[in-house]
Order: structure tokens, then sequence, then C-alpha cells
């Protein structure tokens, strides 16, 4: 997760952006994982026309949180940016 630094509006690299990293077992993101690995990506990968291929070893995607405020985690909606 990384922020724009206090006052700042881009939170791109080399703009002192704060990170946080979180493990794959992070709770917060649990619904998330979860609904990505088992509900998303088999559809995923044949829309790529990679239906027979293993998942990429380096994948990375910006996973973005469209709900408001105080949706509970297994209730939120997230899109990829």
């Amino acid at each position: 997760h990384k922020k724009p630094k206090e006052g700042g509006i881009s939170a791109v690299g080399g703009t002192g952006s704060i990170y946080t990293f979180y493990g794959p077992e992070e709770p917060l993101f649990k619904s998330l994982t979860d609904n990505f690995l088992k509900k998303d990506l088999p559809h995923v990968m044949p829309s790529l026309d990679l239906a027979d291929e293993p998942l990429p070893l380096w994948w990375t995607t910006d996973f973005i949180n469209a709900s408001p405020p105080g949706t509970k985690a297994e209730d939120e909606k997230w899109i990829v940016g």
C-alpha cells in the first residue's frame, strides 16, 4: 500500500510516498485475496489466451478499494488499476 507524503497528491516512486507492505496472509485483505485467487483468476488467464499456462511468477497490479468507508471487509468491492 502506498500513500502520498503529507501534502502530496501523487504516490509514485521518488516523491516521498509512504509504503506499507502486507504479506499474503494479511487478515485485512483475506476477502480480496480469496476472491482474486479462487473466483477471478480462473477467468483472467483464459481471457488473456493463457488458460494452459501457469500463473506468472512476477505479476503485479494495483487493487483499488472502490467501497465506501466503513464497508465490511467481506462486502468490499475492488477494481484493478
